[in-house]
């Protein structure tokens, strides 16, 4: 086993003791199925020979997701709230009675913060992000572990991190922080398995990716869509980005040119990543403020 470094930015990941997984045959279940990255990250399971059992509140967006898939047969949806701990609890039944196995599990969905400062956002507000963000990767993880390492020939998971993890970002410092313990959890996870377990684990950190949640936050910034949607990467291009590497069992993949500059420029000094936060979204957040 190669041990490269996991320090923030750096581009290499540590490859753990498993070859590479075959995707296709295997069974992966996706969350946050029905849009974004989620989406992409199902329909190229699939088109690479996958079978998807897709999970989302959003049951519209789960029926728009089959109806792209290359093989319809292939993509089971199931209506899913990551944050009802028993419904997740009950969900692995569900997909074994379905598709008989389950060989891979990619935490993706999660919810955004609006732009609010920690004295605005609502203590409701504030358990609802980490329990779908953190606790739903959690549980999702718990859940579905025994049957990951009853498969034969090895198993993955992929938690979906941010770039909020990396830097502070004014405005979602609630966000930052369920992100935040989404990467620690993953790293650690992977140590306890790395020795006794033939489950890799990949903790994914990307950055601005152009999805509705982005696209969201850029009318509340003010930022013309179109410069926005310059600066973010392709849905499709993470997805490959983040099946390939959970694919080959590495531990961290940073997806998108904003996650790396501020994952490079954090290891070479955190004040200075902390400033070109501010500078770059602070202004925007805190104008109407005192």
């Amino acid at each position: 086993m190669s041990n490269t470094s996991i320090g923030d930015g750096d581009r290499s990941v540590v490859a753990l003791k498993r070859s590479e997984m075959e995707i296709a045959g295997k069974v992966f279940v996706v969350t946050g199925a029905g849009s974004g990255i989620g989406r992409q990250v199902a329909i190229g399971l699939i088109e690479r020979g996958g079978i998807v059992a897709g999970a989302d509140l959003n049951e519209a967006g789960l029926a728009e997701t089959a109806a792209l898939v290359a093989d319809p047969d292939r993509f089971s949806s199931h209506r899913l709230d990551v944050s009802d701990h028993e419904a997740v609890q009950r969900f692995p039944d569900e997909v074994s009675a379905t598709h008989g196995q389950v060989d891979g599990l990619f935490n993706i969905a999660g919810i955004a913060q609006d732009f609010e400062t920690v004295a605005e956002v609502t203590d409701e507000r504030i358990e609802k992000l980490m329990r779908v963000n953190f606790w739903g990767t959690v549980w999702m993880t718990r859940a579905f572990l025994p049957l990951l390492e009853a498969r034969p020939d090895g198993a993955v998971i992929m938690n979906t991190s941010s770039l909020s993890a990396l830097v502070p970002v004014p405005g979602a410092a609630i966000y930052g922080a369920s992100k935040a313990a989404v990467a620690l959890f993953g790293y650690g996870l992977a140590q306890d398995l790395r020795k006794r377990s033939k489950v890799t684990v990949t903790t994914a950190i990307p950055g601005t990716i152009w999805t509705e949640l982005v696209r969201k936050s850029a009318v509340a910034l003010g930022t013309p869509e179109f410069v926005a949607r310059s600066f973010a990467m392709k849905p499709e291009k993470a997805a490959r980005r983040m099946i390939e590497t959970t694919r080959k069992g590495r531990m961290r993949v940073v997806v998108g040119k904003d996650a790396h500059f501020y994952g490079v420029t954090r290891r070479l000094s955190t004040v200075v990543a902390e400033r070109i936060s501010y500078l770059q979204v602070g202004t925007f957040v805190y104008r109407h403020k005192s």
